[in-house]
């Protein structure tokens, strides 16, 4: 198996995790109880390189954080996670990101992000995560527009595959700017504010999958639609993932484990099949569990639950359909 050297450029927050039954009501204060809170480490970008590392990518990770206690808290579980951060950058006079997180007990969630030195991102500081010579580029669109334009330049140009998870998204953000990408994937929200549509229904995922087409130069679009799966296209032709039937205690950072393993599997066996049915056992695992980092599963863990899943539906026998090529 290749270790593929992945470069993440994006964002580093700590998390406000507050969990509630119910989100107040305006003008109302609830007292919780039992529920509690924490600070974890989050961001969608540290969120995709601790998954990265965490199923064996040689994982770099570019960001800016703050001259704070959070920056060395967070820098040094990268650290330990086996994440390259030679490129991490501080900023003596912005605060490193925070994410205020409010969770119900049926696991839906809420987010304010403070982006703080997140925001500080410049061109020139993405021109160093370069040098490492990734296998691939992997942003996000919590950092500067122009940080963003560069990081995809600056791939396109060495001929490094792309891959971008569309979150944040905003209405005008200059999509065509992004040139070749390899992988295009925004959840539902996402995918709303970019194209128009709703994909509340197939017709629907179809229809906005074309209209982002006309917007991204994508080989191909992956639309992540919580609870009722994924949806692909490839320009021809389109597939359906459902998601895997589960309790959600939290659903933080599923969408970013989910599309971090789908690019994983897919640098592995170029099969965005295969690559969509273990990033959703990956995000299956991942909302049965509090918090973001805290809920990554490992490669292992994946790679046992897609065989028991797999042994489950053919009578007990996983080796029989899946070999050792099909696992990521």
């Amino acid at each position: 198996m290749k270790k593929e050297r992945i470069l993440v450029i994006s964002s580093a927050n700590i998390d406000f995790v507050q969990r509630m039954r119910r989100v107040p009501y305006s003008g109302e204060t609830v007292v919780e109880n039992d529920m509690g809170y924490s600070y974890v480490p989050g961001g969608k970008g540290a969120n995709s390189a601790i998954t990265f590392a965490r199923f064996g990518a040689d994982t770099v990770f570019a960001c800016k954080v703050g001259r704070d206690s959070n920056a060395k808290r967070l820098v040094s579980m990268y650290q330990r996670e086996g994440i390259d951060t030679r490129y991490i950058l501080e900023d003596p006079e912005a605060a490193t990101g925070l994410a205020s997180i409010l969770v119900e007990e049926n696991g839906k969630n809420r987010i304010i992000v403070y982006p703080g030195a997140n925001m500080t991102m410049s061109t020139d500081d993405i021109e160093a995560g370069f040098t490492c010579y990734p296998d691939a580029v992997y942003v996000h669109f919590e950092i500067p527009d122009e940080a963003v334009i560069e990081a995809a330049r600056r791939a396109n140009a060495a001929g490094i595959p792309l891959f971008i998870d569309a979150g944040p998204a905003r209405l005008d953000f200059p999509l065509e700017k992004l040139g070749r990408v390899e992988i295009f994937s925004p959840n539902e929200t996402e995918t709303r504010v970019f194209t128009g549509i709703s994909p509340t229904s197939e017709d629907n995922c179809l229809r906005a999958a074309i209209k982002l087409s006309t917007l991204v130069n994508a080989k191909y679009f992956v639309l992540k639609l919580g609870d009722r799966g994924s949806f692909l296209y490839d320009g021809r032709e389109y597939y359906i993932v459902p998601a895997e039937k589960v309790t959600p205690v939290d659903t933080t950072a599923a969408g970013d484990v989910y599309t971090a393993v789908l690019t994983y599997v897919y640098l592995q066996n170029g099969n965005i099949l295969s690559a969509m049915k273990y990033a959703t056992c990956a995000a299956a695992l991942s909302v049965q569990k509090m918090g973001a980092s805290s809920s990554i599963p490992t490669r292992e863990e994946v790679i046992a639950y897609a065989r028991s899943k797999v042994a489950a539906e053919n009578g007990g026998n996983a080796d029989a359909v899946m070999s050792e090529d099909d696992e990521a």
